[in-house]
């Protein structure tokens, strides 16, 4: 056997090429979501971080960022970025909080049947995700018409959007949804077993798991973010493209703040002001390249429940919130890390 040939095979069975390759990044994500989970029933007292609350905590955080990955996943495929998410996600709160509030105000005894608050609900629902895809049909236009790089044009749109969502509430939590639409959705239970919240988000993640491997839309999208110009050359509609991808993800984020506001009956304000850095952290762990080309759904849900189980762990053991974000930047970091590992050596060869 000569020497070129053992090279090859030491370059071909390299440990840093096995863990960054494609075929084994979500069985690598997988185990470390397994040692994650494992470290925190040994560090934590019996019982509790394994606990059946505890494990539904989880399903519900990490579903709801799932929810809101799965859109950034078909953005940063398509080589675009979206830091407002957290801010269309309070607005949509907010606007979905006031109409069923509002609406729902003076049905006061025998007048408040299920019913009579069923209108006020999907209406609320309706007009969050109407304005939730609005903000992001208008990310998508500031990006695809004026050429602002979208990392500097949704950082800007997530401060307006905010301030905007301030003054609509006075800067308060808006409080006041039916109790009813927490009973028997946001606390309900899908055959007393899976919580409503969570079966909402497997089904929509389902469907643009397909969308995304299945349709054109979804070749389509790998081809921009691969290479726009040559997409367009194709005949792809590019901009148009990016602005149903941006309208897309605000539409998740409206489903989102309904959830939100079915769990809680309350919109809150300042709550999401992590959001948009642990989503982008999920996609990227599940091993969505930032560079735009490649990416899996199926990464992306498993990569929604690391930082899920991350801040859930910290909390049993009584750790500061501070350092569940200090977990979560190292994690985000060892993740653009593999990914710049994996397409330097991809180009080399």
């Amino acid at each position: 056997m000569t020497e070129a040939t053992l090279t090859q095979q030491q370059r071909r069975f390299s440990p840093g090429r096995l863990l960054t390759s494609g075929s084994l990044s979500e069985l690598t994500i997988f185990a470390l979501l397994v040692l994650i989970v494992v470290a925190f029933s040994m560090l934590t007292p019996p019982g509790t971080f394994l606990s059946v609350q505890n494990i539904e905590s989880i399903a519900l955080t990490g579903s709801q960022l799932a929810l809101i990955g799965a859109g950034v996943t078909f953005l940063l495929i398509a080589a675009g970025i979206d830091l407002s998410v957290g801010s269309m996600v309070a607005f949509s709160s907010v606007a979905a909080a006031q109409v069923m509030s509002t609406m729902t105000a003076n049905l006061l005894g025998e007048q408040r049947t299920l019913w009579a608050v069923l209108g006020p609900v999907l209406l609320g629902a309706l007009v969050a995700v109407l304005v939730g895809t609005g903000w992001g049909v208008v990310n998508g236009l500031i990006v695809t018409r004026t050429k602002i790089p979208p990392f500097v044009a949704t950082l800007a749109t997530s401060t307006l959007i905010l301030g905007l969502t301030q003054i609509w509430s006075g800067g308060v939590n808006v409080t006041g949804a039916p109790v009813e639409l927490q009973t028997a959705y946001g606390m309900g239970k899908f055959l007393g077993v899976i919580p409503y919240p969570v079966l909402t988000a497997a089904i929509v993640v389902a469907v643009l798991w397909f969308v995304l491997a299945k349709t054109r839309f979804g070749l389509r999208n790998f081809a921009i973010g691969a290479n726009p110009e040559s997409a367009r050359r194709a005949g792809i509609n590019v901009d148009r493209h990016l602005i149903v991808v941006y309208g897309m993800v605000g539409l998740l984020c409206g489903i989102a703040g309904t959830i939100d506001v079915a769990r809680y009956t309350t919109a809150t304000i300042s709550g999401y002001t992590g959001t948009a850095l642990a989503a982008i952290t999920a996609v990227v762990i599940g091993g969505t390249s930032l560079w735009g080309g490649r990416g899996r759904m199926s990464g992306t849900i498993v990569g929604a429940f690391i930082p899920a189980t991350l801040t859930s762990g910290f909390v049993v053991m009584g750790l500061p919130p501070f350092w569940q974000n200090v977990a979560i930047g190292v994690v985000l970091l060892l993740a653009v890390w593999a990914d710049q590992y994996r397409r330097s050596r991809a180009a080399r060869g």
